[in-house]
């Protein structure tokens, strides 16, 4: 098993989260934080300068078995990208053991 976090753009997030729905991964975590990144610069709005170096993004954290971590990447890299700067990030971090409190199982069977 593996753990996927991606951090992507707050406005790409329905479009990740309908890809991620169709591919069969129906249960992720998720939260909205803040970074600074490489995009720099400002924006301006009605005269008044904006630092847009704290960036807005979404946090999703997805836990997959081995066979659907390679899916699920490409699935998130289409659906959030917009080929600029800022468009995010995707960590992959092995998972040793996952139990389903419910019922005691383990491994990936809890992930269905």
């Amino acid at each position: 098993m593996k753990k996927i976090d991606a951090i992507i753009r707050k406005s790409k997030f329905s479009d990740v989260r309908e890809a991620l729905h169709k591919i069969g991964v129906n249960f992720f975590s998720y939260w909205d934080v803040t970074g600074v990144g490489n995009e720099k610069g400002g924006l301006v709005y009605r005269g008044i300068s904006y630092s847009t170096s704290d960036i807005q993004r979404r946090f999703l954290s997805i836990v997959v078995n081995d066979d659907f971590v390679e899916k699920t990447i490409k699935v998130i890299t289409e659906s959030a990208a917009t080929d600029k700067i800022g468009d995010g990030k995707i960590f992959i971090i092995p998972i040793d053991e996952a139990i389903r409190i419910r019922t005691g199982e383990t491994g990936g069977k809890t992930l269905k």
